[in-house]
C-alpha cells in the first residue's frame, strides 16, 4: 500500500511540475520522472552494504603495481591467431589517445552584457589535439643489448610503428 501511494504522490508531483512550466520539452519531462524513481528506489533500497572494499583496494595495489619499473613483453596476435613477439618492453602500454593534460579547458566569456561558461578542446604539451578514442597503444620498448636504451614503439591492429627495423618474428633486427 505504501508503495502504490508513493507513487502516487510522485505522479501527482510530476503533473503539477508540468503544468507550471510550459516551456518543457519531454526531455525535462522525462528526465524529472527518472529523478523521481531513482530517489524512490534508493530510499528503498538503499545502499550496498560494502565493508571490505576489495575492489578498491585491488584497484590501489594496481595502480602502485603499474607505477613501478616493470619489465613486461609486447606482443599483437596475427591473422591466424598466434602472437608475434614485438618486443620486451617497460610497464604497459598507453593507449594513443591517452592525454598528459586536461582535453577540454573552461571559457568563460561576456557577450552583450551576458556571460557565457563553456568548454573548449586543449592542445597537448606538443600543440596537438588528440581524438577522443584511437585504437593505437605506445609501449616503451627496451632495445636490444647490443643497442641500448629505450624505444617508444606505436602499435594498432593493422599497422605498427618502430624506430627500429623488426625481423619477421617480430624481434629487432639488429644492424
Amino acid at each position: 500500500m505504501k508503495k502504490i501511494f508513493g507513487l502516487f504522490i510522485c505522479l501527482a508531483m510530476l503533473v503539477l511540475t508540468v503544468g507550471c512550466d510550459s516551456q518543457q520539452t519531454s526531455d525535462d519531462v522525462t528526465q524529472k520522472s527518472q529523478e523521481m524513481l531513482t530517489q524512490q528506489a534508493v530510499s528503498q533500497v538503499g545502499m550496498p552494504g560494502i565493508t571490505n572494499f576489495t575492489e578498491l583496494k585491488l584497484m590501489k595495489m594496481l595502480y602502485e603495481l603499474r607505477d613501478q619499473k616493470i619489465t613486461t613483453y609486447s606482443y599483437v596476435m596475427t591473422m591466424d591467431g598466434k602472437l608475434m613477439h614485438v618486443c620486451d618492453s617497460i610497464g604497459y602500454g598507453l593507449p594513443y589517445a591517452t592525454q598528459f593534460s586536461n582535453p577540454m579547458k573552461h571559457v568563460e566569456a561576456s557577450h552583450g552584457g551576458n556571460w557565457y561558461q563553456y568548454e573548449l578542446p586543449q592542445a597537448e604539451p606538443n600543440g596537438l589535439f588528440m581524438p577522443n578514442s584511437a585504437e593505437g597503444t605506445w609501449v616503451i620498448c627496451s632495445a636490444p643489448q647490443k643497442t641500448g636504451g629505450i624505444d617508444p614503439v606505436y602499435i594498432e591492429p593493422r599497422v605498427i610503428v618502430s624506430p627500429h627495423k623488426l625481423r619477421q618474428d617480430g624481434e629487432y633486427e639488429i644492424k
